[in-house]
């Protein structure tokens, strides 16, 4: 029966600090990963654990116990990912030194969130949770204190949060409008905690970075897309203000804004498409016939969409009393309709033939770029 030491560090300090790989399996190389890890950063607290850990592996080693040490890192996401990592790699722990029981070492009670995954695998005996002797003296307490702020995963969760409120309260107070700066630091507040609840970290870094080699590389779609959000704003602000009229039916309001901020939605989608159009050809030096249907389908979306909103908001001026069937009869709406629908055809049509049209060229670039 072979008794395992498990040192468990969650949120991988010795993969982000002295790029040590795991599962660390052995007392050597936990000798060794502890050596490296004080060298990257000797007031860390895992530093301690596995020194602890290898204590204690030696002390049962003297009492003539078969045992094993081994230490598991997670990620810094601490997390669902970092539990799946913490679990694959206890398995495979598991499978290399056979252990029938368990001696878990931690540093904190964050690591306590793994050993329910652990006693779903395999018996734990003991569970030591080291705990580093602090100086009582204040210099000392400041000084950790900075230390604590200092790391990456700390001022990602607390400090980054504070940072954007003082920011925002300033620019408020600037501007004189202190009375609606509580609401935009709640606001604030919310868009954070649920960036943070869908995990949407990465793909606003990724969406920074594309903005940057953008500006870097000149590319024409990041500029037209600034450019069309600025339109949808623009839109959005004056069909409310054009909508806001007391009405006694709110529907009423609703169809006006939707049918003033339509051709405003086309006329941005039309540039942000044209923008990447031309980065496509610039870019791989071919037509990007792919979209080629999308402006067909934002004009007749306009045309449809403008005839239907405007042609209802007029039949509803007068509802419940009295529904106007007229204005579905005027030229407006029909000469709207149908032009959409027309739209709508010969974009579906010349789709059809621009699309064999490039294809082949495209599948003879594709084998040209294979065969170089």
């Amino acid at each position: 029966m072979t008794t395992l030491i498990l040192n468990v560090d969650r949120d991988d300090d010795f993969g982000r600090k002295a790029h040590i790989k795991s599962p660390i399996i052995g007392v050597g190389n936990n000798v060794d990963a502890a050596q490296r890890f004080g060298e990257a950063d000797p007031e860390d607290s895992d530093l301690n654990a596995i020194y602890y850990a290898v204590s204690l592996y030696r002390k049962l080693i003297n009492e003539q116990k078969v045992v094993e040490i081994a230490t598991i890192c997670g990620h810094i996401n601490v997390g669902v990912k970092s539990d799946e990592i913490l679990s694959k790699q206890l398995e495979d722990v598991l499978e290399k030194t056979q252990a029938t029981d368990v001696i878990v070492v931690t540093d904190g009670a964050e690591d306590d969130y793994i050993i329910p995954i652990i006693q779903s695998r395999v018996k734990i005996t003991s569970i030591q949770r080291v705990s580093v002797k602090q100086s009582r003296h204040l210099e000392d307490t400041y000084y950790r204190i900075l230390k604590i702020l200092d790391d990456e995963k700390v001022q990602k969760q607390f400090v980054l949060p504070i940072g954007l409120v003082l920011i925002v309260w300033a620019c408020f107070v600037l501007l004189n409008m202190t009375s609606s700066g509580f609401g935009a630091i709640l606001l604030t507040l919310g868009v954070y905690l649920l960036v943070r609840a869908f995990r949407w970290e990465r793909a606003i870094s990724s969406i920074v970075e594309e903005v940057k080699s953008g500006f870097l590389t000149g590319r024409l779609s990041i500029y037209t897309s600034a450019v069309s959000i600025v339109i949808i704003i623009a839109s959005i602000f004056l069909s409310y203000t054009n909508a806001n009229i007391p009405y006694e039916l709110e529907l009423l309001a609703v169809l006006s804004f939707m049918a003033n901020i339509i051709w405003g939605i086309v006329i941005a989608g039309l540039l942000f498409i044209f923008g990447h159009v031309v980065d496509i050809y610039v870019k791989d030096k071919q037509a990007a016939w792919r979209y080629w249907i999308y402006p067909f389908s934002l004009l007749a979306f306009g045309f449809i969409s403008s005839a239907i909103f405007t042609s209802l908001h007029k039949a509803l001026l007068n509802w419940p009393e009295t529904f106007y069937i007229e204005p579905f009869y005027t030229p407006f709406f029909i000469g709207n309709t149908i032009t959409g629908i027309m739209i709508t055809i010969v974009g579906a049509v010349t789709y059809h033939y621009v699309k064999d049209m490039y294809r082949p060229k495209n599948n003879d670039m594709a084998a040209k770029k294979q065969t170089s």
